[in-house]
């Protein structure tokens, strides 16, 4: 049985204006994920310190399950300030916890009953932590309704070619953002072609079945075969937008993976990430008009 929805790779603490808060895209993807309902993991490392216990004191208060063993690196922190427009500028710490992600026989086990992933590159940035997860997809069911989420999740200089086209080579779904696309437009030798014809680049030559492309509050697109979903994003007065995109991709999947039809999943998701932005911090606990079936 294949029961799992998975965020692997950053678990750690954001240290934002008004103090710190828990965070790492892949934490934030799988307590999302939970809100709806599903069985979801974090799969992240810790370090030996009061940071890392109160990781697991906060999942644990969360109910929200867990794969993440003590290392003898430190908990990962990142400096969070935010512009005018209440947009994040990070600060990442190097050789942490997170850094150093073990495969183990209990990881390989919730690999196998893995029915959804989400993944970034940032986790990748180390050789431990990359080639635990590339074994963790490469563990995963071979079915074709087995959904790996690549959130490409571009920050500082902490990717490469090599890591980009690795992943988009393993993932079925790519979500990434305008700035993000840009980046990797450059990267792949065509930079001056229209977005949309970018993205169709990309779902073709890599055999996706989607992509997410969010451009904050220009709105966001859904690229399926043949098929472009357009919504316009909701007007909030915006406390900060730290976490706003992992809750676009964990409402989204989350909600493929109750039934919902595309273009519903994307209604849901625009809602959720605008909702998330007029909180602090980016793990607010969401409304259930959002997460409950209807």
């Amino acid at each position: 049985m294949k029961n799992f929805i998975v965020g692997i790779g950053e678990a750690l603490w954001d240290v934002l204006p008004e103090g710190k808060k828990i965070g790492g895209a892949p934490a934030n993807f799988a307590y999302h994920a939970s809100q709806f309902g599903l069985d979801s993991y974090v799969v992240s490392a810790i370090g030996n310190d009061p940071l890392g216990e109160e990781i697991i004191e906060n999942f644990n208060e969360k109910k929200l399950k867990y794969h993440i063993p003590v290392t003898e690196y430190p908990t990962g922190t990142v400096q969070v300030e935010l512009d005018k427009y209440g947009v994040p500028l990070y600060d990442i710490k190097e050789n942490v916890a997170w850094d150093n992600i073990p495969f183990s026989d209990e990881l390989e086990n919730i690999a196998k009953h893995t029915k959804a992933v989400c993944f970034g590159s940032l986790a990748q940035r180390s050789t431990v932590s990359r080639n635990t997860i590339l074994r963790f997809l490469d563990t995963m069911p071979k079915d074709n309704d087995t959904l790996k989420v690549f959130d490409i999740n571009l920050r500082q200089d902490f990717y490469n070619t090599e890591i980009i086209n690795e992943s988009l080579h393993r993932c079925n779904i790519l979500k990434i953002n305008d700035e993000e696309l840009a980046i990797i437009s450059n990267l792949n030798g065509y930079p001056d072609i229209d977005f949309k014809d970018k993205c169709w680049i990309l779902l073709g030559k890599y055999n996706l079945k989607m992509i997410i492309l969010t451009c904050g509050t220009s709105g966001s697109y859904v690229f399926t075969s043949g098929k472009v979903l357009f919504k316009p994003t909701p007007k909030v007065k915006v406390a900060d937008t730290v976490g706003a995109g992992d809750s676009f991709t964990a409402s989204f999947i989350s909600s493929l993976l109750k039934g919902k039809s595309v273009e519903e999943a994307h209604d849901i998701a625009v809602n959720v990430s605008a909702f998330v932005c007029s909180q602090n911090g980016p793990m607010p606990a969401l409304p259930s008009e959002y997460t409950q079936d209807k």
